[in-house]
């Protein structure tokens, strides 16, 4: 419990610093919003089908989009080694960037969530599965951050950089513009490699589309990817974090 208060000490101190500013949250609303409404636009497809790609990417870009700056800010300003003084131990810190993400993502969500099922008319079939697909996404891509803020640097725009040269393309995979049953045999086996797909995949499941992934295939994956992120994230900060601290 004593880990679990110092994590949510440190997602308070990064929701003060870092999330509650007005551009931080424009930004995450209206860049998925844009980006999706700029492949949107002129497709000849019933508006409530394109709601799981909506909810996917918002939460793609929300809960991943803050993480990868925290450390790099924080090199910067001097005040990590201010917490690793504390003490705080390595996983309790990276645990609390990665609660800040997850609650953001979460927040965020709900807005695009609203809009899909009150402006777009879409069937919620599974509340549950719905539930289940943001919980889990929203920590899978917030281990993600995790993993971007990784390289030991004091640039936070060095570090978008990367996250955007990883994040972009993978839309382009995952099924948000279109289903995967209609992508090519090699774009099909291309998405795989994408939490984004499962996200898509289950938000499908909720919304009563026809899908290309099991449910249970999609749950499965998400947790493994968030696993995967996780201790990879954990054992590259712990190699690296000497060489931040001495920039």
């Amino acid at each position: 419990m004593t880990a679990l208060r110092k994590s949510w000490a440190v997602a308070k101190k990064n929701v003060r610093i870092y999330y509650l500013r007005g551009p931080v949250l424009i930004f995450g609303i209206l860049f998925p919003a844009f980006l999706f409404l700029a492949f949107a636009i002129g497709r000849n497809v019933p508006p409530e089908n394109l709601v799981p790609g909506l909810i996917g990417m918002s939460l793609f870009f929300t809960a991943s989009a803050i993480t990868p700056t925290v450390l790099p800010f924080e090199t910067r300003t001097r005040t990590l080694e201010r917490l690793l003084a504390a003490p705080v131990t390595l996983p309790v810190l990276v645990g609390g960037d990665v609660l800040a993400a997850f609650m953001f993502g979460v927040f965020l969500s709900m807005v695009p969530i609203l809009l899909s099922f009150l402006a777009l008319d879409a069937a919620l079939t599974h509340p549950l599965m719905l539930v289940l697909a943001v919980v889990l996404s929203a920590v899978c891509f917030a281990t993600l951050g995790t993993l971007f803020s990784t390289p030991p640097t004091d640039n936070p725009s060095s570090i978008m950089t990367l996250s955007n040269l990883v994040r972009l393309p993978l839309i382009f995979v995952s099924g948000v513009f279109l289903p995967i049953s209609e992508m090519p045999t090699w774009g099909q086996w291309l998405s795989r490699v994408s939490p984004l797909t499962y996200t898509t995949e289950l938000v499908r499941h909720a919304t009563g589309h026809s899908t290309h992934l099991a449910a249970w295939a999609c749950i499965a994956a998400l947790v493994g990817f968030s696993l995967a992120f996780w201790w990879i994230s954990l054992a590259l900060h712990s190699r690296n974090m000497s060489r931040r601290l001495w920039l």
